[in-house]
């Protein structure tokens, strides 16, 4: 069903703030999100459908309309022409680890089916906007390490013992597939995107809602579906991505990649503005001072850590420097990854390293679900 006017314009999101024990300020005091409740917040949904979370457009013609409503009146201007699906399949989220994380971990596919009930699993990737000196990561299982030992050191919190601790800079990026135990913080800034879903598992004796304590048997519980769903052989690293030049000092780095989701950051001065063409949904994230943003007749200021969801519809976009923004999409790997890194000189195998399913002879969720 295609309801209302041509959906070629950009759809301002409302946001969910979530207050979680391991948050702080950062998100409103260093990126300069505004709007924010005056206390200590974990997270910022910036364009969500997850069940009970999700967002509603804010204005324009959709004013009202929630971004399930949406996909379904206009999947195909929203996301490009033949696709299919019945939500957005994208979440992404600025990150305040003033504290460090629950070490816990997300479902793939196929465990999120078969155990939790959910269509789909979360793998997601995290971007580095800032972090302290000596910041560090836990993300994946030590080589060798067997199910066994993984359990027993979880349940005495040992978990140095057992899981890769990785250094983390800012401006790096972490593919984290489902099924990969993994944590962060403290004195971390991070923009994640993932897949739509909200489903983990746990291994902290505390809550991270509000660090209340986990009682013996929901502990043992939670454990007993992590061991269900961990992957002992994902042992991701940090990469720095891959950059191209696209024009007088405008510059497209390509974060991450993979079949859910692919992550670009692009900054440009003055000498010209940043012009990007695209053939599915953009969600464009602030991460820099305030732009104008222009697509087709419409323009808008986009101001710090804001966001904006960019129709397939709309097909071009043009930012003026100077800018620092983030496009988060579901690509076609062909079309969108492979074709512009290799035009650049990038070889296949380091095009690779961006994230699992990039090599040739996989097209990515994206191609998936277009009709054929």
């Amino acid at each position: 069903m295609n309801t209302g006017r041509t959906l070629a314009y950009p759809l301002r999101l409302s946001v969910t703030a979530r207050p979680l024990v391991f948050g702080g300020h950062a998100i409103a005091r260093r990126l300069g999100k505004t709007g924010l409740p005056d206390w200590s917040i974990a997270e910022t949904w910036e364009c969500s459908d997850v069940d009970g979370s999700g967002s509603v457009v804010t204005d324009g013609p959709p004013a009202g309309r929630s971004l399930r409503r949406v996909v379904a009146d206009h999947p195909g201007e929203l996301m490009g022409p033949g696709w299919s699906g019945s939500r957005f399949p994208l979440l992404t989220k600025f990150l305040d680890a003033t504290g460090s994380l629950p070490v816990h971990l997300h479902a793939d596919d196929e465990a999120a089916r078969r155990l939790e009930g959910s269509p789909n699993g979360k793998t997601e990737a995290w971007h580095i906007l800032d972090a302290a000196p000596g910041a560090t990561a836990l993300c994946g299982v030590k080589a060798g390490v067997t199910g066994e030992r993984l359990r027993a050191a979880l349940e005495a919190q040992e978990f140095d013992s057992v899981l890769r601790r990785l250094p983390v800079r800012a401006g790096e990026t972490l593919y984290v597939p489902g099924g990969t135990p993994h944590s962060f913080g403290p004195d971390t800034l991070v923009y994640e995107i993932e897949q739509t879903s909200d489903i983990q598992q746990h291994a902290m004796r505390w809550n991270m809602e509000d660090g209340s304590p986990v009682d013996d048997a929901d502990f043992h519980s939670h454990l007993d579906m992590l061991m269900q769903e961990v992957d002992l052989e994902t042992r991701p690293d940090f990469t720095p991505g891959l950059s191209i030049a696209v024009g007088d000092g405008v510059e497209r780095v390509f974060l991450c990649a993979g079949p859910y989701f692919a992550l670009e950051r692009w900054r440009a001065g003055t000498a010209e503005p940043l012009r990007h063409s695209f053939a599915t949904a953009q969600i464009l994230s602030n991460v820099g001072a305030p732009v104008r943003v222009r697509t087709g007749t419409w323009s808008g200021e986009l101001g710090r850590a804001e966001t904006l969801l960019l129709p397939a519809a709309c097909a071009k976009v043009e930012i003026g420097g100077p800018a620092d923004v983030l496009f988060g999409y579901l690509p076609d790997l062909d079309r969108d990854v492979r074709a512009p890194l290799q035009a650049a000189g990038h070889p296949l195998p380091l095009i690779d390293s961006l994230g699992p399913g990039t090599a040739p002879g996989t097209r990515g969720a994206g191609a998936a679900r277009r009709k054929t």
